[in-house]
């Protein structure tokens, strides 16, 4: 097994153990819920931010590991607020600099300010003092996947996979403030076994960052199945951005959280014999069905996978009529909605995606 197939296979099985651990574990505050969410039956400490700051973009992904560490600790919350959207909350608390860090005790409105270190470290232990709770920093496995110059050629080089590349320096502080939605992007595609997420620290491998034309951190730089010697990403840093770039060049269709959307599984040459296969007769949708298979025959990789799923539908919508459809779509919605793995949510969301073109 190579180290990209070890890599995606390690990241695959962290995801049990520590689902979303960077996408969900702060409480995001507003004026809407701050009152609903403080001063009640759990402590808070809460971080008062500004997007555009630049302290608080450096603090996020200590802020982040604080967050997850403390998921399970139902004493306490760990909240933040964006004072740009939320100005009253902030003016109330007298937030005058950010990143401001306050202590809410349980049942109280009346904050303390923290002054401590703005580690992950150091937050917590300042969280399990005042709340009496023991909460060790979690370490949290990274779904990116670390190059050097022993397995650079290996993994980005690799002509069946399509890898996005983040060129960082240890000491820049514009890759600090990347590195948590890095972090997302990779957590976002790491069921997707074509494509790859990774970075390379160029200070330590200065070879390869000259070899790449490097100059400045971080660059990001694009190596897809077709193009080795490399692209430009120059697209924005938002989670949102690298997302739809990796979907756009790469054919894939998931969104910020990983998950598939609803375009997953279409292929729209079936798509156009299925709207011929609903409106035909009994007699005329076994020649239709015919087309159909001729059509998914054609198709190759992950397409040739969705060419038997439309397959399926159309063969049961045969056999056990009009209803099937709308039956299985329902049944699909409900085993989505418990608790299930990734690869299970996948595979359901792309059989529900296909048979609502049957629908």
């Amino acid at each position: 097994m190579g180290r990209s197939q070890i890599c995606s296979a390690l990241a695959i099985l962290a995801l049990f153990f520590f689902s979303s651990a960077l996408a969900d574990d702060v409480v995001v505050l507003t004026e809407e819920n701050f009152d609903k969410e403080i001063g009640h039956d759990r402590a808070a400490l809460v971080e008062f931010y500004a997007p555009w700051c630049g302290h608080c973009k450096k603090l996020a992904p200590e802020y982040e590991k604080l967050g997850a560490s403390f998921k399970k600790a139902k004493s306490v919350l760990i909240g933040k607020i964006d004072c740009d959207e939320h100005k009253s909350v902030c003016s109330k608390y007298g937030v005058q600099g950010y990143p401001t860090i306050q202590w809410f005790p349980k049942g109280s409105l009346e904050p303390k300010k923290y002054e401590g270190a703005r580690s992950a470290e150091g937050l917590a232990e300042y969280v399990n003092s005042e709340a009496g709770t023991n909460v060790k920093i979690a370490s949290i496995p990274s779904s990116v996947v670390v190059l050097s110059s022993d397995n650079f050629d290996e993994i980005v080089l690799d002509e069946t996979k399509d890898v996005l590349v983040e060129f960082y320096a240890p000491w820049c502080g514009h890759c600090k403030s990347l590195a948590p939605i890095y972090e997302k992007v990779a957590t976002a595609f790491r069921q997707e076994e074509d494509v790859v997420i990774a970075n390379l620290d160029a200070d330590n491998h200065k070879d390869l960052a000259e070899k790449y034309g490097v100059s400045g951190y971080p660059t990001l730089k694009f190596f897809p199945k077709g193009n080795k010697a490399g692209e430009d990403y120059d697209g924005g840093r938002d989670t949102d951005d690298f997302v739809n770039f990796i979907n756009e060049k790469c054919g894939t269709s998931r969104d910020s959280k990983g998950q598939f959307t609803s375009k997953a599984g279409i292929i729209e040459s079936l798509d156009t014999l299925v709207k011929e296969f609903v409106s035909a007769t009994n007699e005329e949708k076994k020649a239709v069905y015919s087309k159909m298979e001729d059509e998914a025959g054609k198709l190759k990789g992950s397409s040739a996978r969705y060419g038997k799923i439309y397959l399926k539908a159309a063969k049961s919508s045969m056999v056990k009529g009009a209803d099937y459809a709308n039956n299985e779509i329902q049944r699909l919605e409900r085993m989505l909605a418990k608790s299930i793995s990734p690869t299970k949510a996948d595979e359901f969301t792309l059989k529900k995606n296909i048979l609502v073109t049957f629908a």
